[in-house]
This record gives structure tokens, sequence and C-alpha cells, in this order.
């Protein structure tokens, strides 16, 4: 049987959540808590020549920065490695292993790039590292592409190929595939590496199928920290070493690691939480790289179901070579649902002709300000129509429905209260059981130039001047407020802003409203950022 090797990640991949800022005395002292752990190879970092110098972190220029950080640490028996992404370290940038702390270098390249990025780790070779190649994103892989992979690094005879679960897609019966692959036509020298993540909580689990796997060659498995890593995490450190600990006789000190845990960890954990949740499991469900579901989620209007049904129509390399126009396509496609909207429109023309049109938005000023509005509604008897929500202080006409998260959030009270108003929903939003009262087509509503193209209020301003309406009344429309300010009436409709983001919402609702006011006669009745 080969020898079990453990691999600490945690200054590297979980440099991730932090920018790599674990602070000089962090970086100290987790190296030499591994150190003490008797972990086999700790990994130091990222070399990266597009990045500064920065004693604080571990993502360096060069080989150089690495001495400045680490040198004169004892490293007793640990192999120290570093991590390059191919393409982010020029060869002059590094030096000579004889010249270096570092003992070995890995590198992390995408299948495509294969053939250069072995060439590359055959140059970083001569320099006398250990060099480990890196398969990113190994379940893409078809099995002619690894005997293809399996050629050239039989070339190069780097010290292990490792398979790298980019997106914690893996189960143990993928991983025995692949593993069966490299073991059986790789060169007997070259040890065989498994890096998981934890999307399907899978990297724990992986670490004990490679661990169980029957080969005379070297293995390796990474783990990091509490899992600290990009992400759902990777596979704790601390697990790993117990398991090998109780079934492979090793002498890992857990104490040193849960000490690292407790000093050098939890601080990060607080402010940038990592490891499993909805949002990664979404991603490796489907298959697809994370930033297509946060597009997606931080659209704000999908269900996740339909989020889901979104990605679900991603194709091919789509899926993980992320594409933020063509996902922007399938949203639009989604959302299109074609309607013929002429019989609504023509009914709710009439039913607005000549009167005066309130709209209610859901800001804390519906409730804050609702003496301003109970004036103007007793003066001017208007139709009220409230936007993706139902006010408990005004009784509303209509309900416009333009987000299927909403209409979630509305479920109870639209079977509660359905009698007391009509809803009109636009064509993107699909109704449990029946029909809408009226349904508008999503696609003549857009702002397709918009960053958010479905702005709800924007939407129904769009309406009512379709509608024929001169003049509508706005309360409860107060505009975006970042930092955890309350932005809505109803704490269940709450999104997080940053005051960025706000600013740019707020931005963006007034210079449509000054285009649509040659239309549409605005009266602010309540206080409005927009009106300022």
């Amino acid at each position: 049987m080969g020898e079990i090797k453990l691999l600490d990640c945690t200054l590297r991949d979980g440099g991730y959540v932090n920018d790599w800022n674990f602070g000089h005395n962090n970086l100290v002292s987790v190296f030499e808590r591994m150190v003490d752990a008797n972990i086999d190879i700790i990994e130091i970092g990222f070399l990266d020549d597009r990045r500064p110098f920065d004693i604080n972190r571990s993502i360096m220029p060069d080989t150089d920065s690495v001495e400045k950080i680490y040198g004169g640490l004892d490293r007793k028996q640990a192999m120290v490695v570093g991590m390059i992404d191919y393409g982010t370290c020029k060869l002059e940038n590094i030096k000579p292993c004889s010249e270096s702390f570092l003992d070995g270098i890995r590198v992390i390249f995408k299948k495509h790039l294969r053939k250069d990025a072995l060439a590359y780790c055959a140059e970083i070779k001569k320099l006398g590292y250990k060099v480990f190649a890196q398969l990113v994103s190994v379940t893409t892989y078809e099995d002619d592409e690894m005997m293809d992979l399996i050629r050239l690094a039989n070339e190069v005879k780097p010290y292990a190929v490792s398979m790298v679960d980019t997106y914690g897609l893996m189960h143990q019966e993928n991983l025995k595939h692949y593993f069966d692959l490299l073991n059986e036509h790789l060169a007997p020298e070259i040890g065989i590496g498994y890096h998981g993540h934890n999307n399907f909580q899978m990297g724990y689990a992986n670490c004990i199928e490679m661990a169980s796997q029957k080969t005379d060659r070297e293995m390796l498995v990474d783990g990091s920290v509490y899992g600290m890593g990009k992400s759902a995490g990777n596979a704790p450190i601390e697990l790993v070493a117990m398991h090998l600990n109780d079934c492979f006789g090793k002498d890992y000190h857990i104490s040193q690691i849960l000490e690292a845990i407790d000093a050098n960890i939890m601080d990060f954990y607080k402010p940038a939480t990592w490891g499993y949740n909805m949002f990664f499991f979404i991603a490796a469900l489907n298959n697809c790289h994370p930033n297509y579901v946060s597009d997606l989620m931080n659209k704000r209007t999908l269900s996740v179901k339909a989020i889901n049904q979104i990605l679900g129509k991603l194709e091919g390399d789509k899926k993980l070579l992320y594409d933020k126009n063509y996902l922007e396509n399938l949203y639009l496609e989604y959302q299109n649902v074609d309607v013929d909207d002429t019989a609504d429109m023509a009914e709710l023309t009439k039913a607005f002709a000549g009167r005066n049109v309130l709209l209610l938005g859901p800001g804390m000023n519906v409730e804050k300000q609702k003496d301003r509005i109970e004036s103007y509604v007793k003066e001017n008897d208007p139709i009220i129509v409230s936007i993706n929500f139902v006010s408990e202080l005004f009784k509303p006409d209509y309900i416009f429905l333009s987000n299927a998260k909403r209409y979630v959030q509305l479920a109870t009270e639209l079977l509660q209260k359905g009698d007391e108003f009509k809803v009109i929903a636009t064509s993107n939003v699909t109704k449990t059981s029946g029909k809408f009262d009226y349904t508008l087509k999503y696609a003549t509503l857009l702002d397709e130039n918009a960053e958010i193209i479905d702005n709800s209020f924007i939407m129904l301003l769009k309406v009512m001047i379709r509608l024929g309406v001169k003049k509508v009344a706005l309360g409860g429309f107060d505009g975006y407020m970042g930092d955890r300010r309350k932005n809505y009436v109803n704490p269940n409709m709450e999104y997080k802003f940053s005051k960025k983001q706000a600013e740019s919402l707020n931005e963006y609702v007034c210079t449509v409203l000054k285009t649509l006011s040659d239309e549409l006669e605005m009266e602010f009745i309540t206080d409005s950022l927009y009106a300022e």
C-alpha cells in the first residue's frame, strides 16, 4: 500500500474568503501549528505576479516574497509548497528550488490549457521543485481527455497529479472512476491527489474514499483548517487527520489544529461564513459555475424553483465557463412568457379612465406618513394600486405583481383577501392554480438597457402610460437605503443592499422618472429620494 500524505491548503484556498489578508502573525502561527501537527505538506499561498508584495497576505508575486514572509521558520519534517494558477506567474519570478523556501509548486489549470500547463510544469521541475499538476474541474474531463492528460503527465513526470473538484460535484463513484483511470495509466512514480469542495457535503466523505483506494503509489488528500476555503469550503483537515489517525496509524496532532481554529481562523469565519449552504448546493445540483446562481439570485425576482429551471437550460461547456450574456438571454427567454394582453388592457383602460390613481409602494413612509396618504385618499377618491404587497392601512383596488418571489410571499394574503382586490400580474408570474384577474405581457414593460431590466416600480408606471393615465400620486416609494437600513414596511420583503448598490438603484429610477415625465405627471405624496 502506498503512503497517504495529508496536505493543508488553509493559507492558499482559505484566502479566497479574506483576499489572502490573514495578517503576518496569523500566517506564521497557522504555519507553525501545521508543522507541530505533523501535517505532511503545507501550502503557504499563491504565487501571482499580478499582486504586489504584502507581508500580511499569502498571495505573493515571486518566490523571494515567500522568503520574506516565512523565511527562518522551522519546517521540521513538512514539505512546503505554493500554488500557481497557470498564466499568472512568469518563470523569471521563480528562483531555483535551492534558493527558495519552497520545496514544491502546485500548478492549477483548466482542461483546455492542459498541454501548455504541463509544459510549464516541466520548466518548474527543471528548477528543482517537486511539481504538482492540479486538474481544475476534473469532472469536466471525458475519458479520452483524461487519457490525453495522462499522456502529457507521463512525459513530464510531476510529483503528483491531483483531481480538483472545483465546484464540489463529485460523489464516490465519480472519484473512483477518475482515480482508476489515473492509477492504471500514470507512471508508477507519480502520486495521485484529491482536492474537494463541500457543495454536496462530500469533501470529507471523498477523502475517506480516496484513502481507501488500493494502490502502491503515493496518495495525497487536501484539507483546510475548519474547512476554510472557496465557496462551500474544503474538507476540514481536523476531520481528515482524525480519520487517518484512527484507520491508517497516522500521528497527526489534532489539538494543534483545534488551537489554530480557535486562535487564528474563527475571526475570519464570523464575518465571512463558508461551508455548505443552499447557494452552493444549487450550483452543484445544476453542475454549473456559482456566478450563474448569484446573478439570478441577485435579480431578486425569481423563486428558487425558477432559478433551477433557468440553470437547467445551461448547455455543454457553458455550464462551468461562466458567460454573463448567455445567462441574461436565458433569463429573458424564461421570463418572456408570450401572452395576448389586448383584452385585459382594454378592460383596465376602461376601469381607469377619468379616475385619480394612487400607486402604493412598500416603503416605510406608508406607515410613517400615513396621514398624508389618508388626506389624499379622502380628497381624491383614487383607484389604489399596491405594488407587490398588500397594505394593512389602505385597502387596495388592485395588486400589481411582477415578481415571482413576491407572489410566493403574498400567498397567504392572496388566499385570505383575494376577493377584496383584483390582481394585475405580468406574464412571468405563474399562478399556482387558475388565472390572475389580468395578465400583461412582461416583455413590453422591460427596460432592456438597464442593469435591472424589470424594476417593478418602473414597470407599473409604464402600465399606467399604456392605460392612458395622465397623472398618478405616489406613496411609499421611499428609495433604497444601503448599509442594513430598513427599506420596506414589511420586514419579510427586505433585501441586503450596500450603500453603493442603493445609490445606483436610486440614480437609475430618477433618470427613468425624468424620461417618463413627458407622458405621465407624478406627484409624491410621501417623502422620496426620487423626488429630491
